[in-house]
Protein backbone atom coordinates (compact mmCIF):
# COMPACT_ATOMS: atom_id res chain seq x y z
CA UNK A 1 0.00 0.00 0.00
CA UNK A 2 1.57 3.24 -0.87
CA UNK A 3 2.14 6.28 1.54
CA UNK A 4 -0.58 8.26 1.09
CA UNK A 5 -3.65 5.61 0.17
CA UNK A 6 -2.25 4.29 3.92
CA UNK A 7 -2.95 7.77 5.54
CA UNK A 8 -6.87 7.79 3.79
CA UNK A 9 -5.87 9.60 0.90
CA UNK A 10 -8.51 8.69 -1.58
CA UNK A 11 -8.33 9.75 -5.22
CA UNK A 12 -10.76 11.91 -6.93
CA UNK A 13 -11.11 13.89 -10.52
CA UNK A 14 -10.24 18.14 -10.66
CA UNK A 15 -13.56 18.34 -11.70
CA UNK A 16 -15.23 16.59 -8.39
CA UNK A 17 -13.25 19.37 -6.30
CA UNK A 18 -16.01 21.40 -6.07
CA UNK A 19 -18.46 19.45 -4.62
CA UNK A 20 -15.58 17.62 -1.87
CA UNK A 21 -14.64 21.36 -0.88
CA UNK A 22 -18.08 21.89 0.60
CA UNK A 23 -17.68 19.12 2.86
CA UNK A 24 -16.30 21.26 6.04
CA UNK A 25 -14.85 17.93 7.81
CA UNK A 26 -11.23 17.23 7.07
CA UNK A 27 -10.44 15.41 3.59
CA UNK A 28 -7.61 14.01 2.31
CA UNK A 29 -7.34 13.24 -1.66
CA UNK A 30 -5.08 12.77 -4.01
CA UNK A 31 -6.10 15.15 -6.97
CA UNK A 32 -5.43 13.16 -10.71
CA UNK A 33 -3.26 15.17 -12.27
CA UNK A 34 -1.92 17.28 -9.57
CA UNK A 35 -1.17 15.26 -6.31
CA UNK A 36 -2.32 15.16 -2.64
CA UNK A 37 -4.57 17.99 -1.05
CA UNK A 38 -5.71 17.75 2.67
CA UNK A 39 -8.41 20.14 3.09
CA UNK A 40 -9.30 21.56 6.22
CA UNK A 41 -12.43 24.17 7.56
CA UNK A 42 -15.03 25.97 5.87
CA UNK A 43 -13.78 29.65 4.25
CA UNK A 44 -15.88 31.74 7.08
CA UNK A 45 -12.98 34.36 7.24
CA UNK A 46 -10.84 33.17 3.91
CA UNK A 47 -9.53 30.55 2.51
CA UNK A 48 -5.24 29.61 1.80
CA UNK A 49 -3.29 27.27 -0.37
CA UNK A 50 -0.48 25.94 1.94
CA UNK A 51 2.95 24.74 1.19
CA UNK A 52 5.34 22.57 3.36
CA UNK A 53 8.47 23.40 3.84
CA UNK A 54 11.95 21.49 2.23
CA UNK A 55 12.12 18.41 4.53
CA UNK A 56 8.75 17.66 6.06
CA UNK A 57 5.61 17.29 3.73
CA UNK A 58 2.15 19.00 4.78
CA UNK A 59 1.12 15.92 6.75
CA UNK A 60 4.23 16.68 9.42
CA UNK A 61 3.30 17.45 12.95
CA UNK A 62 3.78 21.67 12.66
CA UNK A 63 2.05 22.10 9.37
CA UNK A 64 -0.96 19.65 10.40
CA UNK A 65 -1.64 21.52 13.79
CA UNK A 66 -0.78 24.88 12.08
CA UNK A 67 -3.57 23.91 9.47
CA UNK A 68 -5.60 22.98 12.27
CA UNK A 69 -5.60 26.03 14.21
CA UNK A 70 -5.80 28.34 11.10
CA UNK A 71 -9.23 26.19 10.44
CA UNK A 72 -10.48 26.77 13.82
CA UNK A 73 -9.85 30.47 13.24
CA UNK A 74 -12.78 30.44 10.20
CA UNK A 75 -10.22 29.33 7.73
CA UNK A 76 -9.82 26.83 4.88
CA UNK A 77 -6.77 25.17 4.57
CA UNK A 78 -5.61 23.59 1.00
CA UNK A 79 -2.85 21.81 2.13
CA UNK A 80 -1.09 20.31 -0.80
CA UNK A 81 2.54 18.29 -1.18
CA UNK A 82 5.14 18.89 -4.02
CA UNK A 83 5.61 16.37 -6.44
CA UNK A 84 9.57 15.93 -5.03
CA UNK A 85 7.87 15.17 -1.39
CA UNK A 86 5.44 12.92 -3.05
CA UNK A 87 8.64 10.58 -4.36
CA UNK A 88 10.17 10.78 -0.51
CA UNK A 89 7.40 9.41 1.08
CA UNK A 90 6.52 6.83 -1.68
CA UNK A 91 9.85 5.62 -1.59
CA UNK A 92 11.03 6.38 2.39
CA UNK A 93 14.20 7.80 0.62
CA UNK A 94 15.74 11.74 1.02
CA UNK A 95 16.26 13.66 -1.98
CA UNK A 96 16.84 17.58 -2.18
CA UNK A 97 13.88 20.04 -3.69
CA UNK A 98 13.83 20.61 -7.26
CA UNK A 99 15.21 24.20 -8.69
CA UNK A 100 12.89 26.74 -6.82
CA UNK A 101 11.42 27.51 -10.29
CA UNK A 102 10.42 24.30 -10.83
CA UNK A 103 8.38 24.42 -7.43
CA UNK A 104 6.71 27.99 -7.86
CA UNK A 105 5.67 26.69 -11.52
CA UNK A 106 3.94 23.60 -9.42
CA UNK A 107 2.45 25.45 -7.06
CA UNK A 108 1.01 28.22 -9.79
CA UNK A 109 -0.82 25.00 -11.19
CA UNK A 110 -2.51 24.54 -8.10
CA UNK A 111 -3.74 28.30 -7.62
CA UNK A 112 -5.05 27.90 -10.81
CA UNK A 113 -7.42 24.75 -10.33
CA UNK A 114 -8.19 25.98 -6.65
CA UNK A 115 -8.90 29.50 -7.45
CA UNK A 116 -12.27 29.31 -9.47
CA UNK A 117 -13.60 26.89 -6.76
CA UNK A 118 -14.90 29.53 -4.18
CA UNK A 119 -15.75 33.41 -4.50
CA UNK A 120 -13.71 33.60 -1.41
CA UNK A 121 -10.13 35.12 -2.55
CA UNK A 122 -7.64 32.75 -2.64
CA UNK A 123 -4.70 33.64 -0.14
CA UNK A 124 -0.95 31.93 -0.33
CA UNK A 125 1.97 30.69 1.89
CA UNK A 126 3.44 27.78 3.70
CA UNK A 127 6.33 26.61 6.02
CA UNK A 128 9.71 28.21 5.45
CA UNK A 129 10.66 26.69 2.05
CA UNK A 130 6.67 26.61 1.54
CA UNK A 131 6.54 30.10 2.28
CA UNK A 132 9.71 31.26 0.02
CA UNK A 133 7.53 30.11 -2.70
CA UNK A 134 4.39 31.36 -1.73
CA UNK A 135 6.07 34.92 -1.75
CA UNK A 136 7.43 33.95 -5.10
CA UNK A 137 4.50 33.59 -6.58
CA UNK A 138 3.14 36.79 -5.03
CA UNK A 139 6.12 38.47 -7.11
CA UNK A 140 4.95 36.88 -10.05
CA UNK A 141 1.41 37.61 -10.03
CA UNK A 142 0.99 41.26 -11.06
CA UNK A 143 2.87 39.79 -14.60
CA UNK A 144 0.68 37.21 -15.03
CA UNK A 145 -2.72 38.77 -14.77
CA UNK A 146 -3.31 36.77 -11.29
CA UNK A 147 -4.66 39.16 -8.41
CA UNK A 148 -4.44 37.03 -5.03
CA UNK A 149 -5.25 39.21 -2.00
CA UNK A 150 -1.88 38.31 0.18
CA UNK A 151 0.47 36.15 1.70
CA UNK A 152 1.20 33.75 5.44
CA UNK A 153 4.13 32.53 6.02
CA UNK A 154 5.57 30.36 9.05
CA UNK A 155 9.63 30.93 9.48
CA UNK A 156 10.83 32.91 6.38
CA UNK A 157 13.86 31.66 5.09
CA UNK A 158 15.76 34.88 4.96
CA UNK A 159 19.02 33.61 4.39
CA UNK A 160 20.63 29.44 5.17
CA UNK A 161 21.94 29.13 8.54
CA UNK A 162 25.64 30.84 9.47
CA UNK A 163 25.49 32.70 6.10
CA UNK A 164 23.54 36.16 6.81
CA UNK A 165 24.89 37.51 3.99
CA UNK A 166 23.00 35.26 1.73
CA UNK A 167 19.79 36.94 1.96
CA UNK A 168 16.57 35.94 0.33
CA UNK A 169 14.66 39.41 -0.63
CA UNK A 170 15.16 40.27 -4.23
CA UNK A 171 11.82 39.56 -4.71
CA UNK A 172 10.05 41.37 -2.09
CA UNK A 173 9.54 44.77 -3.79
CA UNK A 174 7.45 43.10 -6.92
CA UNK A 175 4.80 41.73 -4.14
CA UNK A 176 1.52 43.82 -4.05
CA UNK A 177 -0.17 42.01 -1.74
CA UNK A 178 -0.19 42.00 2.08
CA UNK A 179 2.45 39.85 3.76
CA UNK A 180 2.26 38.40 6.98
CA UNK A 181 5.90 36.63 8.45
CA UNK A 182 5.28 34.78 11.07
CA UNK A 183 9.20 34.31 12.76
CA UNK A 184 10.29 32.43 15.56
CA UNK A 185 13.09 35.18 17.90
CA UNK A 186 16.12 32.43 17.45
CA UNK A 187 15.04 31.56 13.88
CA UNK A 188 18.59 30.53 12.32
CA UNK A 189 17.43 31.23 8.73
CA UNK A 190 16.70 35.00 10.30
CA UNK A 191 16.57 35.97 13.84
CA UNK A 192 15.03 39.33 15.36
CA UNK A 193 18.26 41.42 15.16
CA UNK A 194 19.01 40.42 11.76
CA UNK A 195 15.64 40.99 10.04
CA UNK A 196 15.20 43.84 12.05
CA UNK A 197 17.92 45.63 10.00
CA UNK A 198 16.44 44.86 6.62
CA UNK A 199 14.51 47.37 4.72
CA UNK A 200 11.79 45.49 4.42
CA UNK A 201 8.58 46.92 1.76
CA UNK A 202 5.64 48.69 4.09
CA UNK A 203 3.38 45.68 3.00
CA UNK A 204 5.64 43.16 4.45
CA UNK A 205 4.73 42.30 8.34
CA UNK A 206 6.99 40.32 10.66
CA UNK A 207 5.61 38.98 14.19
CA UNK A 208 7.89 38.22 16.64
CA UNK A 209 6.95 34.69 18.67
CA UNK A 210 9.09 34.71 21.66
CA UNK A 211 12.29 32.76 22.02
CA UNK A 212 11.00 30.45 18.95
CA UNK A 213 13.66 28.67 16.36
CA UNK A 214 12.46 28.00 12.67
CA UNK A 215 10.01 25.47 13.89
CA UNK A 216 8.58 27.66 16.90
CA UNK A 217 10.53 25.83 19.43
CA UNK A 218 11.40 27.64 22.41
CA UNK A 219 13.90 26.79 25.03
CA UNK A 220 12.93 24.59 28.20
CA UNK A 221 13.64 28.49 30.24
CA UNK A 222 11.35 30.48 28.53
CA UNK A 223 8.35 28.83 30.20
CA UNK A 224 7.02 28.06 27.25
CA UNK A 225 6.18 25.38 24.07
CA UNK A 226 6.45 24.62 20.70
CA UNK A 227 2.43 24.21 20.47
CA UNK A 228 1.71 27.06 22.22
CA UNK A 229 3.46 29.19 19.90
CA UNK A 230 1.93 27.44 17.01
CA UNK A 231 -1.13 28.33 17.80
CA UNK A 232 -0.54 31.73 18.61
CA UNK A 233 1.77 31.60 14.85
CA UNK A 234 -1.79 30.53 13.22
CA UNK A 235 -3.83 32.89 15.11
CA UNK A 236 -2.22 35.86 14.33
CA UNK A 237 -2.37 34.53 10.86
CA UNK A 238 -6.06 34.38 11.01
CA UNK A 239 -6.38 37.78 12.36
CA UNK A 240 -4.33 39.45 9.70
CA UNK A 241 -6.33 37.51 6.95
CA UNK A 242 -9.33 39.17 8.71
CA UNK A 243 -8.25 42.04 8.44
CA UNK A 244 -7.47 42.22 5.05
CA UNK A 245 -10.72 40.65 3.65
CA UNK A 246 -12.76 43.53 3.80
CA UNK A 247 -11.16 44.72 0.98
CA UNK A 248 -13.04 41.84 -0.99
CA UNK A 249 -16.52 41.95 0.67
Amino acid sequence: MSYYAGSGFVEIHPAALNDALANPSVQRLIVIGHGPLSVLGSPKVGRILLAHGAGAGHCSVFMRQFAATLAAQGMQVLAIDFPYMQQINELGKRRPPPPIKQTVANFASWYALLTPLSDQPLWVGGKSMGGRVATLFASEMLTNDVHGPGVIVAGYPFHPPRKPDKTRLEHFPAIRCPVQILQGERDPFGNVDEVSGYNLPNNINVAWLADGDHDFKPRRVSGLNQQVLIDEAAILAASFVRAHQARYV
